[in-house]
């Protein structure tokens, strides 16, 4: 059983561009992947911005991008995170809510994600005044499925050291309080999970009073510490014994498009295969299918350094090495490889749950 799976652009740094999308979807929807939630922290006007308003070319990119996704086949959403909202819903947040949903609806929305991640969140009233929000939005949105993301959407304690302390029974409010044809979003034990388990899951589906929608960050390597490093491996650690216990799994991809294809690519694999799956194998049929035979045995040789040691703990002779091999293939992911190694996708503090 392989559960619905799904892209979320939900990175910090450097967004990919409307070619990076495109190509995606065109890759990844013919091999299962039937989502994509646009979602990238850059973009200012889904974030501390939402009140602002789509530029008319920037609206037209959205939806030159979605009609790539309906022609692929693959559902096409936008991930809103109103900034603090809930402490002021008030008739002029409304207003300008209703606009931007109005903006977004024009485009055709599949799905909408409206998440409350990433903001302060150690009010005693916050799954209230979230449902609150949350029911309003359905009622206006065209959107056919309504996908949320809790303030608090791990067991990590990171989340309450920079966000303020969870309030109590947070999570079960929230369940309680939403319609159950709404998703609820989950990350794991951590921000970025190593594994799931189907117990976890299933405590979590208790709390929710639904199943978890998977938001897992991996092979998402953005942030001061994970940008260093390429998050190119097969996926372990998602045995195919969770499909029964999700929703959905979306997988929050690497900075890098083109490479974030070969652990995508993995995933299929391990959810078909089940307890056949084995993770190196499967690296190498979606190293090669995404890279070519001659690149992908490039990228197996020097996978300890480019994942392991990182472009931080690279000598000038292994850097060297590196460009050059590299250097001789004229391939998108070899460009990325290139970009990675000049620090092009390094992105620095903003990201404060590492």
């Amino acid at each position: 059983m392989t559960p619905e799976l799904g892209i979320i652009e939900g990175f910090f740094g450097r967004p990919y561009s409307w070619d990076e999308r495109a190509d995606m979807v065109r890759a990844l929807g013919p091999a299962g992947y039937g989502f994509y939630l646009y979602a990238p922290k850059a973009d200012g006007h889904l974030r501390r911005r939402w009140r602002e308003p789509y530029a008319d070319a920037d609206l037209q990119s959205l939806a030159a991008f979605a009609a790539v996704c309906r022609e692929t086949g693959v559902r096409f959403g936008v991930g809103l995170s109103p900034y603090e909202l809930f402490l002021a819903f008030d008739a002029p947040a409304k207003a300008a809510l209703a606009a931007k949903l109005a903006q977004l609806d024009s485009l055709g929305l599949d799905d909408l994600g409206v998440f409350f991640d990433d903001m302060k969140g150690d009010l005693p009233e916050l799954a209230e005044r979230q449902v609150e929000i949350v029911h309003w939005i359905a009622e206006r949105t065209s959107a056919s499925r309504l996908i949320a993301c809790p303030s608090y959407y791990t067991d990590d304690p990171v989340l309450d050291r920079v966000f303020g302390q969870r309030p109590a029974n947070y999570l079960e409010d929230l369940g309680k309080g939403l319609d159950p044809r709404i998703e609820l979003m989950w990350t794991g034990e951590e921000v970025c999970a190593r594994e799931f388990s189907p117990g976890h899951l299933a405590r979590v589906a208790e709390q929710m009073g639904r199943k978890p929608f998977l938001w897992d960050n991996y092979p998402v390597n953005d942030g001061p510490r994970m940008s260093r490093h390429l998050h190119l491996r097969a996926f372990t650690g998602r045995p195919a014994s969770v499909a029964p216990h999700i929703a959905a799994h979306g997988i929050n991809t690497a900075s890098q498009a083109v490479l974030s294809r070969i652990p995508a690519l993995s995933l299929v694999e391990s959810y078909r295969d089940g307890d056949h799956y084995q993770y190196l194998a499967a690296f190498r049929r979606a190293a090669r299918a995404v890279l070519g035979s001659e690149l992908a045995d490039g990228v197996e040789r020097t996978l300890l350094l480019l994942e392991d040691t990182g472009r931080d703990g690279l000598n000038d002779e292994q850097k060297t090495r590196l460009r050059a091999r590299f250097e001789a293939f004229d391939h998108p992911a070899a460009r990325e490889i290139l970009a990675w190694l000049d620090g092009l996708f390094a992105t620095g503090e903003e990201l404060q749950t590492q």
